[in-house]
């Protein structure tokens, strides 16, 4: 596979590629006049080009982000180096890595490696995180850890996505998106002054629905539908020269359904059918000599042909509103950030997959968080520096419970027994209402100083507090208390950075660092038998070190960056699944260490006229060192979605008519190799490696106002992996399968 990846690379460097870091621009007549754009990043707190930035960072415009159809954070995936983002939710949860570094827990008070931040304010509840992918400005994607400026749960990097703002000319655009499986989608924003050179304001909005892409042979019905809207207004305010007033208020609605994922049995209803761990063999998962715990068993091998009894619902309901203050007093610039967020999650799914009344799930979630932020910069000759602090609170409370073998309580209703719950057989429903609190206290500093022309040494350091409690109940019949918990605990670390840029030439750096990230611990919020699984998880800890080089080369038509890292981690969080007492338990601890290193690269080029390639790879080793988990040993593990090779690229080529028409075929190309799933590696929770292909092509009038096409993703409709979920109890696994091919058309108007 290495020799494999290695010639395709090369190949694929010469013949395609994807502009990842590149504004897509208009081809000017004279192709020696071609140059890549630069793209202003806000990635270190102030506005650079991103080539001058010493971090792993991807920046992806907005053409980019229409170009590669990215209208949630799980159209990110593989869209960077190192980036992997799925999600077993219609709308929440989704579960985001950078070079190995995140978690595989889908539970809301669970926090990723990997921070996002919208408009500057840090998203921390998944409940959250898929609500703001629409009339965007860019998306910045930081690799490695990013502790001093951003705070704990970076330990993997961050994701910056940042809306357009208002502008004191009048502009806006319209868009229609049809496709097949009954898609639409369609965006809007228009914005301008409304007094003068004093207040403007700009409003955006987004609506999207299909009809699903799954058929459910019990009902005959699609499922894994789609209905979301999605609302942004912003107003901003300049008093005078030297203050910035940004207010802006984002909803989001999600009436979509349940994710319905394929069941697969794994209990042998034959001894001719048990492999060597005792489960079905792989050669008879459809047989239908494997069954679940009620002996059901689903023969179809049709992945978007689903057997449930429930097809449920995941609504989704948020409002935010963000105020951010900019003001300039001689030389040093005051940043007031002051956000609140609300969300609302309510989803019902039928979690065993299959037409028998076995497991039904209820999520009840809510999070409000209110946060602070204040920054006092100086960005001077010789030094620039930062100083800030931070508060935030968040409030998470869950009210789910499981409806546990449904299907057998008619064999227990009795007059003295009316509801049919039997303990002694495991009818039951169980509920687990909970509410976890946090404040978080930080402060924080990083300066830039230039020791000799073109030598910065930078340093930062930053100390973060987190106080948590956890109220916790498992429940029985939502009355009778089975055990509680109350506990609390403050979490606090430091984290840093200490590196070197040095300007080879005007257009080339190299940059080497070492950084050391922290995520805070927390309570377990899942579905607990014990009051043992709710005691407080440990922070994390990652000592990392990093090289790397930036370049643009050839007048400007080539970009090169380059980058190498090894991570130690210490006490890294690890989710797993596992049975214990007959019973499916989850488990969130951690694991003593694990190790990640490897090397990405990007490039982009533009080497003939109107012809626009780059080429994105990463190889990566992420294993757990030892790592023992309630009497498991997941040690020397490959870590959960954690590809060993991975590749993305395009190619655009731009054809102009006589009348100025501008046509562009495109084509883009990704591969990863093999990933698990979990922590266990078994090989049943993984997925082969995948090749992808997508393409389009657009029509552009001369001016650039009307722009219309075909598009296509998964062309050659392959049915792969996003998540698969043990129940071992139950003798099933839950597959969440990706999106088959898609195709449509677009129109697009802006003015």
């Amino acid at each position: 596979m290495r020799s494999l990846l290695i010639g395709t690379s090369a190949a694929a460097l010469l013949l395609t590629g994807t502009a990842v870091a590149q504004t897509e621009a208009e081809a000017p007549e004279d192709a020696s006049s071609r140059r890549l754009e630069s793209i202003v990043v806000t990635a270190q707190k102030r506005s650079e080009n991103v080539q001058d930035v010493p971090i792993a960072i991807t920046a992806l415009s907005s053409a980019m982000l229409e170009k590669q159809r990215v209208t949630d954070i799980t159209s990110l995936d593989n869209l960077a180096p190192g980036l992997r983002i799925a999600a077993a939710d219609a709308a929440a949860n989704p579960k985001i890595f950078i070079r190995g570094a995140g978690l595989n827990d889908f539970n809301p008070t669970s926090s990723s490696g990997v921070g996002l931040y919208a408009d500057g304010v840090y998203i921390g509840s998944p409940l959250a995180q898929f609500s703001t992918f629409y009339d965007l400005d860019r998306i910045e994607v930081l690799r490695g850890p990013q502790g001093t400026l951003y705070g704990r749960n970076t330990t993997g990097g961050a994701i910056n996505v940042i809306s357009k703002r208002p502008t004191f000319s009048p502009e806006g655009t319209a868009s229609i998106e049809l496709g097949n499986f009954g898609s639409v989608e369609a965006n809007a924003a228009y914005g301008g002054p409304i007094v003068g050179d004093k207040l403007a304001f700009r409003i955006a909005g987004q609506y999207a629905e299909d009809d699903g892409y799954s058929t459910n042979a019990v009902t005959g019905n699609k499922v894994n539908n789609a209905e979301r809207y999605a609302l942004r207004g912003s107003l901003l305010f300049t008093p005078d020269e030297l203050t910035d007033v940004l207010f802006t208020v984002n909803t989001f609605s999600n009436r979509g359904g349940a994710v319905q994922p394929k069941s697969r049995q794994l209990f042998p209803a034959d001894p001719s059918a048990a492999g060597p761990d005792g489960v079905c063999a792989p050669a008879f998962y459809r047989s239908g000599l494997c069954t679940d715990a009620l002996g059901f068993a689903d023969t179809s091998g049709d992945p978007y042909t689903i057997t449930s009894d429930v097809e449920g619902q995941d609504k989704v309901d948020l409002w935010s509103a963000a105020l951010t203050v900019d003001r300039q007093f001689g030389d040093l610039t005051l940043t007031s950030i002051t956000a609140y967020q609300d969300v609302e999650r309510s989803a019902h799914e039928n979690t065993d997959s299959s037409s028998l009344q076995m497991l039904e799930a209820f999520y009840n979630n809510t999070q409000e968080q209110f946060s602070q932020e204040l920054r006092l910069a100086s960005d001077g000759d010789k030094l620039k520096w930062v100083v800030g602090a931070y508060y935030m609170q968040d409030t998470t409370t869950s009210d789910s419970a499981y409806d546990i073998l449904r299907i057998l309580r008619p064999m227990f209703i009795s007059p003295e027994n009316p509801t049919g719950v039997s303990p002694e057989n495991s009818v039951i429903y169980l509920g687990y209402p909970y509410t976890q609190e946090t404040d978080t206290y930080a402060i924080f500093g990083q300066a830039d100083y230039e020791l000799a022309p073109g030598l910065i040494l930078t340093t930062g350091l930053r100390w973060s507090s987190d106080e948590k409690s956890m109220d916790y109940t498992t429940l029985a019949e939502g009355v009778l208390p089975l055990f509680s918990y109350q506990g609390s605990k403050t979490f606090s670390d430091w984290s840093g950075k200490v590196g070197l840029k040095y300007d080879l030439t005007d257009t080339t750096n190299i940059y080497a660092s070492y950084s050391r990230g922290y995520k805070s611990g927390g309570f377990f919020g899942g579905n607990a038998d014990s009051a043992e699984q709710i005691q407080p998880y440990d922070n994390e800890t990652v000592n990392a070190y990093e090289i790397g080089s930036k370049s643009d080369l050839l007048g400007n038509r080539l970009r090169m960056n380059l980058s190498g890292f090894y991570y130690d981690y210490q006490d890294i969080q690890a989710y797993s699944t596992v049975e214990r007492n007959g019973l499916t338990v989850q488990v969130l601890d951690n694991a003593a260490g694990a190790e990640m290193y490897g090397a990405e690269a990007e490039f982009t080029a533009m080497p003939i006229e109107n012809l626009d390639l780059s080429l994105g790879l990463a190889w990566l080793h992420a294993k757990y060192g030892d790592y023992n988990s309630l009497g498991d040993d997941y040690t020397g593990n490959q870590m959960p979605q954690s590809p060993e090779y991975s590749l993305t690229s395009r190619a655009a080529y731009t054809i102009v008519t006589d009348t100025g028409v501008r046509i562009t075929p495109s084509v883009d190309v990704s591969y990863r190799s093999k990933v698990y799933f979990d922590s266990t590696m078994r090989e049943r929770l993984s997925d082969p490696e995948l090749w992808l292909v997508g393409a389009e092509i657009a029509v552009a009038s001369p001016d650039g106002t009307i722009e219309a096409g075909l598009w296509g993703r998964n062309l050659t409709d392959e049915a792969y992996l996003t998540s698969a979920n043990p129940i071992d109890s139950l003798g099933v696994d839950l597959l969440t399968y990706s999106r088959p091919r898609s195709a449509g058309l677009f129109l697009r108007y802006n003015y």
